[in-house]
């Protein structure tokens, strides 16, 4: 990566008026954005190919999008507006995030977007790097209208007056050439690192599986665990249904004013994100005695995820290794207790997330409209059970390894982001002439 103080500087700045911007080449012209482009809504397009715009991406084709979509598209299309290529579009409620593009395509929109046509006066391409660029979205942000805590309205009478600096069409168009050019080069690097996370991510989770199904010993004889989606095993173990090993409850469920204050609280994020508990959970609840005695998180205790919009987040379970006092559990959460020995809370940590568990959920749920997770179908889940020893053993083994691809993994995300810093920090200094690129 070039060093932004390496490159070209314009021979000649000016103040531009503007807190945020600073100072522009002398040559370029400040105007209020109402000047390049005017507000259109155009409808009755419902023919047209349904188009939206998200904060990575611009504006895209609907059908292109790999993502699960939260909100319904209507069945009425006629009041959803035409966008033509070349056109702004602005999500107004999510703009102040940066969900706003230029479009290369032709489709409809929602009726709550802004969607604004081009003057010739700027390049397209141009124009999607300088409407994207955080500068720009920070100033959509000032323009709009909070409504909620993730929601602000953005409007055309306050976004109208934002300043744009303007360069010449033909530096423009050198500029957007030149961002083409390197935003492909760091999209690539981005991509095959990306992958690599992905890769390392496989390699922990096969190695995972192999050592809570086959132990840490390639040479142990084996057996059929009589188990499709568990295979083969050491001779020497054993496998029992989870509803042997102890007992299960759904957490609490309560009002919004029962939560924010008091004692500790288990909410399904703490669970969703670690295999760990950690000892300070996120959250506080006003918990009776009664409560904190029926929902209470012990060393040992493994909560699963009980509900989710999809399969793939349901059933990742997060084991206690210290009793959290005074603590209750969410609604949307199971909790197993042991009442036998036979299975340790160290194995337990690796056994119950292996990747084997998703296909025993996938094959055994009944989706409806939401992926949920009932307490019969965990206590009939089988479990493998290695000598006590043996358990210790593979999960002292799974945290040597864990710990190496993690840390792995760690490197690879923190060399991404400062790709990712590095893009946004020269896409910004190009489109307001900190930097001189032909």
């Amino acid at each position: 990566m070039s060093s932004l103080n390496a490159m070209l500087k314009y021979d000649e700045y000016k103040d531009s008026g503007v807190d945020w911007l600073g100072d522009i080449p002398a040559h370029w012209n400040q105007r209020p954005l109402l000047t390049l482009c005017e507000l259109k809504s155009e409808v009755n397009h419902e023919d047209k190919e349904l188009l939206s715009v998200y904060l990575d991406k611009g504006v895209v084709r609907f059908s292109d999008v790999d993502a699960k979509r939260t909100n319904a598209t209507s069945s009425d299309l006629s009041k959803y507006q035409l966008v033509e290529q070349g056109d702004f579009v602005l999500n107004n409620q999510q703009a102040w995030r940066g969900s706003v593009g230029v479009s290369k395509h032709t489709g409809i929109v929602s009726p709550a977007y802004l969607v604004l046509s081009l003057s010739k006066e700027i390049d397209p391409r141009y124009a999607n790097y300088l409407f994207r660029d955080g500068a720009m979205v920070a100033h959509y942000l000032v323009c709009s209208k909070g409504v909620g805590t993730i929601q602000r309205n953005l409007y055309w009478p306050q976004l109208k007056r934002v300043p744009v600096s303007l360069p010449s069409e033909a530096e423009q168009v050198s500029i957007a050439n030149f961002l083409d050019e390197k935003s492909a080069q760091l999209d690539q690097a981005i991509a095959i690192k990306e992958q690599q996370v992905a890769l390392l991510k496989e390699r922990k989770q096969i190695i995972i599986q192999q050592a809570v199904t086959q132990g840490v010993n390639p040479d142990t004889p084996m057996k059929d665990s009589g188990v499709d989606w568990i295979g083969k095993i050491p001779e020497h173990w054993n496998t029992k249904r989870l509803r042997y090993l102890g007992t299960t409850q759904n957490g609490i469920s309560a009002g919004a004013e029962y939560f924010g204050s008091g004692e500790p609280f288990v909410s399904y994020g703490d669970v969703y994100r670690n295999r760990q508990l950690p000892e300070e959970v996120t959250g506080l609840a006003k918990s009776s005695e009664a409560d904190q005695n029926l929902y209470s998180v012990s060393s040992g205790d493994v909560l699963f995820t009980r509900t989710s919009e999809t399969i793939e987040e349901i059933g990742f379970a997060s084991v206690c290794f210290k009793t959290i006092e005074k603590a209750t559990f969410a609604g949307f959460l199971i909790r197993f207790r042991p009442t036998t020995k036979a299975l340790t809370k160290e194995f337990s940590k690796y056994v119950l997330n292996a990747p084997m568990l998703r296909d025993y959920f996938v094959k055994e749920m009944n989706l409806v409209t939401r992926a949920s997770l009932g307490q019969e179908l965990l206590k009939d889940m089988t479990v493998v059970l290695p000598p006590k020893e043996e358990q210790l053993q593979i999960f002292e083994y799974l945290e040597k390894k864990s710990k190496q691809i993690d840390s792995a993994i760690e490197l690879q995300q923190q060399q991404i982001e400062k790709l990712k810093e590095y893009k946004a920090t020269l896409i910004n200094a190009a489109v307001t002439g900190k930097i001189k690129v032909a």
